[in-house]
């Protein structure tokens, strides 16, 4: 969110064909609820396309990025990182250990898709279960997205947008905005 250190979404592993909606809706997710950037693995092409054309319709700021290099950036990463498992600490737990960090530094959030390497898991400062059930990375990413920003980003203002849908009891209403979102 403006104003904070950056929060980073890592989408690691990509299984064309059978990941391609749900890394869509992990990036998209992301940049609902107030996440800077996602990172997704080269081969999801499909979902960047997607999360960079919704980004460039109903604004910003958000950056989508393509990369090979997703354990490398766990092993690089200057700031926290939040793994996102079904296998870690509740939420509830360490939500405020983790927005107490994250005032400080930036913040790395990885979502897993097929089996997690290990890595994940060690170099991670906080494993954090929503739930602890099985369940979908979006749910968890969208509860712990929450959480982390208090529900600021449900009021979110975005710049640049083309599009912005606008609020109804019934129906659907989008209109055409000018390139500063106003």
């Amino acid at each position: 969110m403006q104003g904070e250190p950056e929060v980073a979404v890592l989408r690691l592993g990509h299984r064309p064909g059978r990941d391609d909606r749900m890394t869509t809706h992990v990036a998209l997710t992301a940049r609902a609820l107030g996440a800077d950037r996602v990172l997704l693995p080269e081969n999801a092409t499909d979902a960047v396309e997607t999360a960079s054309d919704v980004t460039g319709r109903f604004g910003g700021p958000f950056a989508v990025e393509s990369t090979g290099r997703t354990v490398s950036i766990l092993e690089e990463w200057e700031g926290s990182i939040a793994h996102l498992t079904m296998y870690g600490e509740p939420v509830q737990t360490v939500e405020e250990e983790v927005r107490a960090a994250h005032r400080e530094e930036p913040l790395l959030v990885v979502v897993g898709a097929e089996k997690v390497p290990w890595d994940a898991y060690e170099h991670a400062d906080w494993n954090v279960g929503v739930t602890n059930q099985p369940h979908s990375e979006v749910a968890a990413l969208g509860v712990f997205l929450d959480r982390l920003f208090e529900g600021r980003a449900l009021d979110r203002e975005w710049k640049g947008a083309e599009r912005a849908v606008v609020p109804k009891a019934e129906g659907k209403l989008v209109e055409e905005v000018d390139g500063d979102g106003e």
